[in-house]
């Protein structure tokens, strides 16, 4: 008989698996009530139902939790965003709309996720090496579709990625139930794609 031990968790890990999980949507919930800085390390035990100490035993800080949040997002995240998939089905430009309208409402649709991984909400917290890969592949991901119609200057991509990612706090700002800024993505993203030089769906070759 194979023994198993070695590579399947134990009832002691699977249940410690478990508080972590509940840790850190504890965390969400009181981040999207209070803010992702209004609560404690001790709000937060109580939300679980645990001693504040025993807390300690499965994150070693307040920044270990956020860090645990921001992986978790870039998880959520995975291919959102990305004009890849609408490639094939559709031209270049309405490829990378659909993406932009992608990105757009992932991050709408939680604000707090959003400040989480794109702005710096929380004075001090750096996403640990490990988190921040998954956010590093993200990006890379977007640069290299970019690339892969032509659009390969630094410059450009960081046009398009303040771009997006200014309408998207503009929304969230200032007309969070609205479509005010959404209604804009479509302009936004013709401008870009002719400045760099992406033709229109019906100009481009079969």
């Amino acid at each position: 008989m194979l023994e198993n031990d070695s590579v399947s968790p134990t009832l002691a890990e699977r249940r410690a698996e478990a508080t972590r999980e509940g840790v850190i949507e504890a965390a969400w919930t009181l981040s999207r009530s209070l803010g992702l800085t209004g609560w404690s390390m001790r709000e937060l035990a109580k939300a679980v139902g645990i001693k504040a100490p025993t807390l300690y035993a499965y994150f070693d800080s307040k920044d270990a939790i956020y860090d645990a949040m921001f992986r978790q997002s870039y998880e959520q995240k995975g291919s959102s965003g990305d004009a890849e998939p609408y490639l094939a089905a559709h031209g270049e430009r309405d490829a990378f709309k659909l993406a932009a309208h992608d990105f757009f409402d992932f991050c709408t649709d939680d604000p707090t996720r959003y400040q989480l991984m794109f702005q710096r909400t929380i004075p001090g917290f750096e996403p640990s090496e490990q988190a921040y890969a998954a956010s590093q592949r993200s990006y890379e991901r977007f640069a290299q579709q970019l690339a892969a119609v032509g659009v390969a200057d630094q410059a450009h991509l960081d046009l398009w990625t303040a771009m997006i990612s200014g309408l998207t706090a503009q929304q969230i700002s200032n007309d969070p139930t609205g479509d005010r800024w959404r209604a804009l993505v479509d302009t936004a993203v013709d401008l870009f794609c002719d400045h760099v030089g992406i033709p229109p769906t019906g100009d481009q070759n079969p």
